[in-house]
């Protein structure tokens, strides 16, 4: 190899090697800063909503499921759940007609759990938390009865603590919105729940967007949230 050649190249690895030190001065520095001001800027807080962890009975045949009388119940999900005329004397439900929906936390207290022949499957049986309303008695389904298997599902249905002492981290005017079935912007996914009832998301291509159309009982909203919040109210079709 011609000294010229090897002075070149000896020339070029040296420049090399300190472009390489250089680059590897700066990243290491970047990372530094960047892990400072990580530790500067204090974690977002935790959203206590997300951390209530609600009772459940996990009934499992009708005397377990009788565990509801024992207690008030509230209803998680407003307008879903048909109730119906029941004859307390007769012990037989009317699933002719339905009476109506189960409000948004609407508290109940179950008299009784019985079970009812299903309309068109007579092999199959409803069980039906039995309460009274204005006088009169109704019953709503809460599971099945196939054979001597039992699938009950109160759980889900209803809380058997009071969610105002549940979710008491929640602010006054927020529980004031809920109790008057009112949404309002800035609460988030659960409180507006509570205070409207079931709602049915729209698909949505940003993850930091959700939009959820209320019934809200005849009275439809749509409501837009971001990151969890409510940021915007307005009438549904």
């Amino acid at each position: 190899m011609k000294p010229e050649t090897r002075k070149y190249i000896q020339v070029f690895l040296a420049v090399a090697l300190i472009g390489a030190a250089v680059r590897l001065v700066i990243i290491f520095r970047e990372r530094h800063e960047t892990a400072r001001q990580s530790k500067a800027q204090p974690a977002p807080a935790l959203d206590p909503t997300y951390y209530v962890v609600p009772k459940k009975l996990y009934p499992y045949d009708l005397k377990s499921a009788r565990q509801l009388t024992q207690q008030p119940v509230w209803v998680k999900e407003g307008y879903r759940y048909f109730y119906y005329p029941y004859d307390p004397v007769r012990r037989r439900t009317d699933f002719a007609q339905d009476a109506g929906l189960l409000g948004p936390i609407e508290e109940l207290n179950i008299k009784d759990v019985v079970t009812d022949v299903t309309p068109g499957a007579r092999e199959q049986k409803q069980v039906l938390a039995v309460f009274e309303k204005g006088g009169k008695s109704y019953a709503v389904p809460i599971g099945v009865l196939k054979g001597h298997d039992y699938q009950i599902y109160s759980d889900e249905m209803f809380f058997i603590q009071d969610p105002h002492q549940l979710y008491n981290v929640w602010p006054k005017d927020a529980w004031q919105a809920i109790d008057q079935h009112q949404a309002k912007t800035g609460m988030d996914e659960v409180q507006v729940s509570f205070a409207l009832g079931m709602g049915m998301p729209q698909p949505s291509d940003d993850p930091d967007l959700k939009t959820v159309r209320f019934p809200n009982g005849g009275k439809p909203l749509e409501i837009t949230f971001r990151k969890g919040r409510a940021v915007e109210i307005r009438p549904g079709s």
